[in-house]
């Protein structure tokens, strides 16, 4: 007597190999429509001709001998910016928050001077995970890589 074909070890196994390319398919269109992993820089080309104004704000950094400590205490950012006697400081800087590679998690705080060379600001939610920190004022910036949430006071200087 002849089996039927559902009784067959070899169609299974036959079945099998499709089914699970169908099944692999509709968990990856599922993963791309429900998620979102926009770019890390809209424009390139863009972002490429502005090389030259970036190297020349970390310059001038340097030349304003920019040196700043970054700490976070019950949700507030404080910010101490030693520079140059002659360089005057400015009532504001902006903090940026730069996820290393999801531009959807970037956050911005503007810090404001409550002192000499004391700034202080409200942390904004950020998830875990590595960062770029970017400092900016006027004609410079500071830019240093750390890992969130922050457990130790982050130092900051200007590099030629």
């Amino acid at each position: 007597m002849k089996r039927p074909w559902y009784r067959e070890p070899f169609v299974w196994l036959l079945i099998l190999f499709p089914a699970s390319a169908v099944i692999a398919g509709m968990i990856t269109i599922s993963l791309a429509i429900n998620s979102n992993d926009g770019l890390v820089v809209d424009d390139y080309y863009k972002q490429g001709l502005e090389i030259n104004r970036t190297l020349e704000r970390d310059k001038a950094a340097a030349r304003h001998a920019l040196q700043a400590s970054l700490n976070v205490e019950q949700q507030l950012i404080h910010l101490n910016l030693n520079a140059h006697p002659d360089y005057n400081l400015p009532n504001q800087i902006t903090l940026r928050f730069s996820h290393r590679t999801r531009s959807g998690f970037d956050k911005e705080v503007l810090l404001e001077r409550i002192g000499d060379n004391r700034y202080q600001g409200t942390l904004p939610e950020l998830i875990v995970g590595a960062f770029y920190v970017q400092l900016a004022a006027d004609d410079w910036r500071l830019l240093k890589s750390v890992r969130l949430p922050m457990t130790q006071e982050l130092q900051m200087r200007a590099e030629e």
